[in-house]
């Protein structure tokens, strides 16, 4: 009798961890995810410092409850709206994105290019129109239509919707360019990102404004340090900043559900 109870204890034990293991996995499964997208500025190579860049993406993870909510930071150096799109990252994000999950997105620097050039092709449509323009691609060899900066961003948007997730653009981070001591603006790219969050119902972090009024309230000297090889890359500490003024905006848009997933 001694004997068929040790025997028999065997399969419930087996059934139990096994369902265990997946309850644990359906709940890994329903965490929801925090996917970043974006240029340099957002991740540099591979978020690692190399360089001493820094992008404010890799830098987010001290703000977030990182076991209620997972971080994917798909930001890539040398993107802009359209070839985060063309070269197939978006759609890799499209695939596994669902509903709970959050798309916070920053393009812009990348998208202030020639549409054709032959070194990276990579520049979209002034503006937030319906205008197209159709090109050879220099670097694909290919034909290919090119739409406005307002229409690439209103495809992120809609589609992250689509999958019911909420979808949050950021307006471009500035650089280190100033005039009569107030920071340079980049053509109108918030003006334009503002405008499309606000007919798709995105919810907008204004960084621009944010991280130059604090840089504007420090001076031109203080800030220089934060770019060691040019305007445009942060090192850790202006990453750092940059993070920091992402999260001052986001608690500014208090309905936003990302809010729930900050640190207290």
């Amino acid at each position: 009798m001694e004997h068929f109870r040790k025997k028999s204890i065997k399969p419930w034990l087996f059934v139990i961890a096994i369902g265990l293991v997946s309850f644990t996995i359906i709940r890994f499964q329903q965490k929801p995810v925090l996917y970043i997208i974006g240029d340099s500025t957002v991740q540099n190579s591979d978020g690692n410092g190399k360089n001493d860049y820094w992008g404010w993406g890799s830098l987010l993870y001290p703000y977030m409850d990182t076991n209620k909510i997972a971080i994917r930071n798909h930001a890539k150096a040398g993107t802009s709206t359209r070839t985060f799109i063309s070269d197939g990252r978006w759609d890799k994000i499209l695939a596994v994105l669902k509903p709970g999950d959050f798309v916070m997105m920053q393009f812009g620097h990348n998208d202030n290019g020639l549409l054709d050039d032959t070194a990276r092709a990579r520049g979209t449509i002034k503006g937030t129109g319906e205008e197209s323009r159709t090109i050879f691609n220099p670097i694909t060899q290919k034909q290919e239509t090119v739409y406005t900066y307002g229409w690439y961003l209103r495809k992120f948007v809609n589609e992250a919707k689509t999958k019911g997730a909420t979808a949050i653009i950021c307006s471009l981070v500035p650089r280190d360019k100033w005039k009569d001591g107030k920071v340079v603006v980049e053509e109108q790219y918030p003006a334009w990102a503002e405008e499309t969050a606000k007919t798709t119902g995105a919810y907008y972090i204004n960084l621009n404004s944010i991280i130059s009024r604090h840089w504007e309230e420090m001076g031109q000297e203080k800030v220089k340090p934060f770019f060691p090889g040019d305007h445009t890359h942060t090192n850790l500490m202006g990453g750092q900043f940059n993070a920091r003024c992402v999260i001052e905006g986001l608690k500014q848009i208090k309905q936003c559900g990302l809010n729930s997933y900050l640190k207290q």
